[in-house]
């Protein structure tokens, strides 16, 4: 389903054994073609992509999705049509290359992408044709290459000062919008499951083969000169090596899901400048087989925790099953993200359910 390698859609990819060769490709066709998948809770499915999808970023603003796949195209969607028949789209396509990871600027108006083969960032920016139409064009020159270990995940922070690469060895790299490297951060986990940059584009995370995830501040100068990355805090509380967290729309709260089976709720708004500690507000049991994801509802009153084909979306005042959505896809998903008050799945089977 998902592309070979150390990273599932910006997470490490648990060892697997070696896979047999792939399907023929009408076979996996008809693969596509059979599973389907229905719940109350379904608004749409976007369909489009030809190929597995790797990677769902949504705006800011909640008003866009934007969806990469194997296919070698990148797609902006308008989350106002999800509800119609028809759900237009924009089309961007990534020559000689395809993208694994696709981040939306503040504004939506431009988008970054990690190339699976030429292993590096690429810029798209929004251009108006001459029949007053938009497309997406790419800028010229690539980011130059500095990861040593494959990259897992990409970022852009909110206040468009920079934007965050993390590979699978224990490296993040902060870097200008216009290609330089400002700082690199050993994580010094083992390796690196996953990392982000926070919604208020003042942190950027990680969490790894140890049971704690680390939150460190990009601070800048009072006129937009990078100053320096600190360590702002950690959250600590697993028994084992943390697979990945969220954080809600304010940075306030956090949602970590480890190895030992549960899912953790923690209050952030610290003083971690005068060495305050996040305060662990909750511990949930995780009811899907194998938890490897876990999206924090914008507002921090649910958490969706995912696994195999499955999503159990919980509470987040007594930490109970809210509902439980089986078989979303034909294949292991492989992305949660989470506009307004929703919650998406984003797996690697062509198809986006919302």
């Amino acid at each position: 389903s998902a592309p070979a390698g150390p990273r599932a859609n910006g997470h490490a990819r648990p060892e697997e054994p070696r896979k047999a060769k792939a399907r023929p490709r009408r076979e996996k066709q008809q693969q596509q073609q059979q599973h389907s998948f229905t719940h109350r809770l379904l608004v749409a499915t976007l369909k489009g992509h030809s190929s597995p999808v790797t990677c769902l970023d949504f705006s800011s603003n909640g008003k866009y999705l934007a969806s990469c796949s194997e296919d070698r195209t990148v797609r902006l969607w308008s989350t106002r049509d999800l509800a119609g028949r028809e759900h237009r789209c924009l089309r961007a396509n990534v020559g000689l290359d395809h993208a694994e990871l696709v981040r939306l600027s503040p504004d939506s108006r431009a988008f970054i992408v990690w190339l699976a083969n030429a292993e590096t960032i690429r810029v798209y920016k929004m251009t108006k044709k001459d029949d007053g139409s938009f497309t997406f064009t790419a800028s010229s020159g690539d980011f130059p290459k500095k990861h040593k270990a494959p990259v897992i995940n990409i970022g852009i922070a909110e206040t468009g000062k920079f934007i965050m690469t993390a590979s699978s060895d224990t490296t993040i790299l902060i870097w200008s919008p216009k290609g330089e490297v400002l700082s690199s951060i050993n994580t010094n986990q083992m390796n690196n499951a996953y990392a982000t940059v926070s919604p208020c584009g003042r942190f950027v995370a990680s969490c790894g083969f140890t049971p704690d995830v680390k939150v460190w501040e990009v601070c800048f100068g009072k006129n937009g000169e990078f100053r320096e990355v600190t360590r702002a805090f950690e959250l600590k509380g697993h028994t084992a090596g943390v697979h990945s967290f969220s954080f809600s729309n304010d940075s306030r709260r956090m949602a970590t899901v480890s190895k030992d089976g549960t899912w953790k709720f923690w209050d952030t708004d610290v003083e971690y400048k005068k060495q305050q500690d996040p305060y662990l507000l909750l511990t949930g049991q995780c009811s899907v087989p194998e938890p490897r994801l876990i999206a924090l509802s914008p507002d921090g009153r649910a958490v969706a925790v995912a696994g195999g084909t499955d999503i159990a979306v919980y509470n987040t005042r007594r930490g109970e099953e809210e509902e439980r959505l089986q078989g979303v896809h034909g294949h292991g998903i492989t992305d949660l993200g989470r506009p307004g008050a929703g919650v998406f799945g984003g797996a690697g089977d062509g198809t986006c359910p919302k």
